[in-house]
């Protein structure tokens, strides 16, 4: 993890125990890293619900909810700089799948007609 995305967690983690929630926490979370995007807040978001040591379900539940009132916050805006991912990296391409015959006597009807 990045330093920038791990003090924008920690940060996260101490507004949500200390009780905050939406838009408090949230501008706590901008206090505490002013240089945070919603894009980082979210992803922050999501790691602190993927970690096995945050247990509280209060805790949890409004990091949840923080992430998806923000989710599409920055859908249109420019690229982030400080972004950890490679813009220019291709997406996984999925292969097409052959199609097969439904059973074996498909080609053996298909030649009496």
């Amino acid at each position: 993890m990045s330093e920038k995305r791990k003090r924008v967690y920690e940060a996260l983690l101490d507004g949500a125990t200390e009780g905050l929630s939406g838009n408090a926490l949230f501008d706590f979370v901008l206090e505490r890293c002013p240089k945070a995007t919603s894009k980082k807040i979210v992803r922050a978001s999501l790691l602190a619900l993927t970690d096995p040591d945050v247990t509280d379900r209060n805790v949890l539940h409004t990091i949840y909810a923080l992430a998806i009132a923000h989710w599409m916050d920055e859908v249109g805006s420019t690229s982030d700089p400080d972004d950890d991912e490679n813009p220019t990296e291709k997406s996984p391409v999925l292969r097409k799948l052959k199609k097969k015959p439904a059973s074996a006597s498909a080609p053996a009807e298909a030649n009496q007609i």
